[in-house]
């Protein structure tokens, strides 16, 4: 299958909007579905629906079996060490707030430090600041240098002997910025602090590799991964996730429960409470394997492709204001447009069947400072085509005229 081909994979694209093609550049906010991840869920609920890992009848073990085989691509994936270290949650804020509540419960103490970053989503810092409201922690912030990058070398200057956890980004959602992450990691390792990444913009793009990556915790939003809603997975190192407690009790993740005390089973059911989202984590493998059948190295090659002659195409642009420089960058374009709020750029652009995001993209800490409340966001899947960034410039343009 070819990249240039993909769009026929995706049968919103069949859609017209306002009489236009749909031209979709909002997959940071969550991507499209190809037919094959819609047949498979239909299918598991037409044909293999029950419950997992209750009953002993054949619609349970099948159904157990193809939910299990998901944790066995994303380990793959991934490249996770054991397959247990793979954690299906509702969303990657889900994932977050496991491991702040989990971690936090057991090793964050009155005075204790959290370090986080100024690009970070409101995901990987509300559940963090929780911990500053219940438990006393003190949030610290790296900031970001003149073309609003991560710098290792402020982190390691924040660190002291209170740091109990880093979190950060891989991939900005506002600037697009790739952080780098080995470094940030192999300083932390020589400290002994764990880090958690926030994968959500990361994993639709980035090739995983967690023996190489090495860090502790990795969440990750399924539905920007063009899979289904209401999904996430938290990658955990199993020598972590087995000192962590369960994030909620309920039905499956139990061992024995008595009157006097309860058990709990072991990583990762132990965290996997109540009746899971069977057919979205089924259907999710469908996800991995048309990633993996077209290749995240050539999605991320044809990525570069568009964005940067997107970049290029606005550049050109003087009204036109684009949010950070970063060196190395994907899939996201930020900017204003002089004299125009970004919600009526979004509105118009709308008109032209340009899908847009227009808002603070749940980063106001970033907006803060720049001293702007919102910006304009066009980011990239790998559905997205070199004409469809010509389609974007043009109805900038239309922008300008109308409030000229």
């Amino acid at each position: 299958m070819k990249i240039s081909d993909i769009k026929k994979e995706f049968p919103i694209f069949k859609k017209k909007i306002n009489k236009k093609n749909l031209v979709y550049l909002d997959s940071a906010n969550s991507s499209q579905k190809p037919q094959s991840v819609i047949n498979r869920m239909s299918f598991f609920y037409e044909n293999e629906f029950s419950n997992v890992g209750r009953s002993v009848h054949t619609l349970a073990v099948e159904a157990t079996n193809a939910f299990e085989s998901t944790r066995d691509l994303v380990q793959k994936f991934i490249n996770s060490k054991y397959r247990e270290e793979i954690v299906f949650t509702k969303g990657a804020t889900e994932a977050i707030n496991l491991v702040a509540s989990s971690f936090g419960d057991k090793f964050i103490n009155k005075g204790d430090e959290i370090i986080l970053t100024e690009l970070e989503h409101h995901s990987n810092y509300v559940p963090w600041h929780f911990l500053r409201e219940t438990k006393g922690a003190v949030i610290r912030f790296s900031k970001l240098n003149d073309k609003l990058e991560i710098d290792p070398d402020d982190i390691s200057k924040l660190i002291n002997n209170k740091t109990k956890i880093i979190a950060v980004t891989h991939i900005s959602n506002v600037t697009g910025g790739v952080t780098p992450l080995k470094k940030i990691i192999d300083i932390a390792k020589t400290k002994n602090i764990p880090v958690l990444v926030d994968g959500t913009q990361g994993a639709p793009h980035l090739k995983l590799d967690m023996q190489k990556l090495d860090c502790d915790f990795y969440a990750i939003s399924c539905h920007k991964l063009y899979g289904p809603n209401g999904l996430g997975i938290l990658y955990g190192k199993k020598s972590w996730l087995d000192q962590l407690s369960p994030y909620q009790g309920g039905g499956g993740m139990i061992n024995e429960v008595k009157k006097e005390n309860i058990s709990y089973a072991e990583t990762p059911t132990k965290f996997e409470a109540g009746t899971m989202q069977t057919a979205e984590v089924v259907a999710f493998g469908e996800s991995i394997k048309l990633i993996d059948k077209l290749g995240i190295k050539n999605i991320y090659d044809h990525e570069e492709k568009v964005l940067n002659y997107g970049i290029e195409k606005l550049k050109r642009d003087n009204n036109v204001h684009l949010i950070g420089s970063p060196k190395e960058k994907a899939s996201v374009i930020s900017f204003t447009l002089k004299g125009i709020h970004p919600h009526d750029i979004a509105t118009i652009l709308d008109d032209d069947g340009v899908a847009i995001r227009a808002g603070h993209h749940c980063c106001q800490i970033l907006h803060e400072k720049l001293g702007v409340p919102a910006t304009a966001r066009a980011s990239i899947g790998l559905y997205n085509t070199l004409e469809d960034m010509d389609i974007l410039y043009e109805s900038i343009n239309k922008c300008k005229k109308i409030f000229s």
